[in-house]
């Protein structure tokens, strides 16, 4: 058995959901943030069967697609100071991160 730790954009993670549901994978939500754009993540613990990583891993990729979005940097301190200005860049936000972790034991209680 295999636990697929899997990190997700917010806005991915209702329609990741239900394509699990619907491929008959359960999954446990977490709520957790990103480091660089400080924006909301998901993280979906998803246990399968060592046979069936391959089919959950496909689920994810075709739900969870990586885009582009303009991001305006918060002011820095030479902002504050007025030397310097930011400026909008363009950033690859979405995708996925999953962590395939072995389960050595497994329990429903």
């Amino acid at each position: 058995m295999k636990l697929l730790l899997t990190i997700v954009q917010d806005t991915d993670a209702g329609k990741l959901q239900q394509a699990l549901i619907e491929s008959g994978f359960d999954s446990t939500k977490l709520s957790s943030t990103g480091g660089f754009l400080r924006q909301g993540n998901t993280t979906l613990l998803i246990g399968v069967e060592d046979h069936q990583v391959d089919t959950a891993k496909k689920i994810v990729e075709s739900t969870c697609r990586e885009r582009t979005k303009i991001h305006t940097p918060g002011p820095t301190i030479t902002d504050l100071e007025g030397m310097s200005a930011t400026r909008p860049i363009e950033v690859t936000v979405g995708g996925a991160i999953i962590f395939v972790i072995e389960v050595e034991e497994f329990l429903r209680l």
